[in-house]
């Protein structure tokens, strides 16, 4: 996305495992580019060796670079550790290259010039693999010489709509002509689970009459227009709103709990989280009835909604969801099959619980679920149920 901002694109995107893959893979991309950016394999360890590769690629050798090896040393001193033997060679540099410093990290970026590359004229960076170094060196160090190469200081225009209870064939079947008659206008998806994001580039006034468009045909659908997540939306309105929530689960394990505390801010409007797995669980942390569990059993909206009423009591919160399923693979019935689930909200006034299926394995279920149960708790916060 930070690309698109620049009006650059995404020609090819490879992964490869480490090895002489990385040196192929490499060599290849910078034949056919303009600018290749690899990530990961800026470590201490022996199998991280990209800035080799690098070296190799570019017919160059690797040198010390003092001034990042003291930077690396500093930054274990700071925290009263010892530096290995092995971490000098994260100050290796190709001749030549830049240095782009991490100061999150001990494994320094690099950014060879197109000139290095000789007829393949490719500017070449390497950055660090985890994220929380990778970003804001990509912002810091990358971002401002890619704009110097493509010779412009200008933003693009780009939005991103995300949808959930839709499908990426929904857009195809619904909007896709029309969208397709919107002048200055580049329309991509992106579908996971229980999730479509409408990437929106081109022109700020065929934007706008995409957005509508996608409105209009979606509504309530859509519960970001700038990017943010489920979680991050659920948030907001709780702050807006001046409310509390409590999350009661059972098959997703503590996953909406998760998402949720994620999000700078929770601590205003995220009270409790109950991990209620069991029955007895249920009845202990919920005050679910014996004899709701008896009659409907554990996946059931009477139990669902139990839990939701109890999570509400006990956390003296605003609005409470709860969450009981299959995940399977075993468990289900012909009654219930591996794939149902219950969602249950409560608020003081008001308690119900819809039915769920998603038969696609565990992982993809309770992040389904999760999903499902932050949308019920957006819809219900936007309509301004109490």
């Amino acid at each position: 996305m930070e690309l698109f901002k620049l009006g650059l694109r995404v020609q090819r995107q490879i992964t490869v495992p480490d090895g002489e893959a990385i040196n192929s893979a490499m060599e290849e991309s910078m034949r056919r580019s303009d600018v290749v950016i690899v990530t990961g394999g800026l470590g201490p360890t022996s199998d991280d060796i990209t800035r080799e590769a690098a070296a190799e690629v570019l017919g160059v050798e690797l040198i010390t670079d003092e001034a990042a090896l003291r930077s690396i040393e500093a930054f274990f001193a700071d925290r009263n550790r010892e530096m290995a033997e092995d971490n000098k060679k994260q100050a290796l540099n190709p001749v030549g290259g830049d240095i782009l410093p991490n100061p999150n990290g001990t494994a320094p970026g690099i950014y060879t010039p197109p000139r290095m590359s000789g007829d393949r004229l490719c500017a070449l960076f390497l950055l660090p693999g985890p994220p929380s170094e990778m970003r804001p060196m990509f912002k810091n160090e990358v971002e401002p010489r890619l704009r110097s190469l493509a010779g412009t200081n200008d933003d693009h225009h780009v939005r991103v709509l995300r949808f959930t209870g839709v499908g990426e064939s929904d857009f195809h079947a619904k909007l896709d002509q029309e969208l397709m008659t919107i002048p200055n206008l580049e329309v991509g998806y992106c579908a996971r689970t229980r999730e479509v994001d409408l990437r929106l580039i081109g022109a700020e006034k065929s934007i706008d009459q995409a957005s509508q468009l996608a409105l209009k045909t979606f509504p309530d659908m859509c519960f970001s227009q700038n990017g943010e997540s489920l979680e991050e939306i659920v948030v907001q309105l709780l702050q807006q709103q001046g409310k509390t929530i409590s999350i009661a689960e059972s098959c997703t394990g503590g996953l909406i709990a998760n998402r949720i505390t994620n999000i700078a801010g929770a601590s205003e409007v995220f009270t409790h989280g109950f991990v209620s797995y069991s029955n007895a669980a249920k009845q202990q942390l919920l005050n679910v009835n014996a004899a709701t569990l008896e009659q409907h059993g554990a996946v059931s909206e009477a139990t669902a909604i139990e839990m939701a009423v109890g999570a509400l009591a006990e956390a003296k919160a605003d609005i409470a969801i709860s969450v009981t399923g299959i995940a399977g693979p075993g468990g289900g019935t012909d009654e219930k099959p591996v794939g149902t689930v219950w969602i249950g909200i409560a608020t003081a006034n008001n308690s119900m619980a819809l039915k769920k299926f998603t038969p696609y394995g565990r992982e993809i279920f309770k992040q389904a679920t999760s999903q499902d149960a932050l949308n019920l708790a957006r819809r219900s916060l936007e309509q301004g149920r109490d």
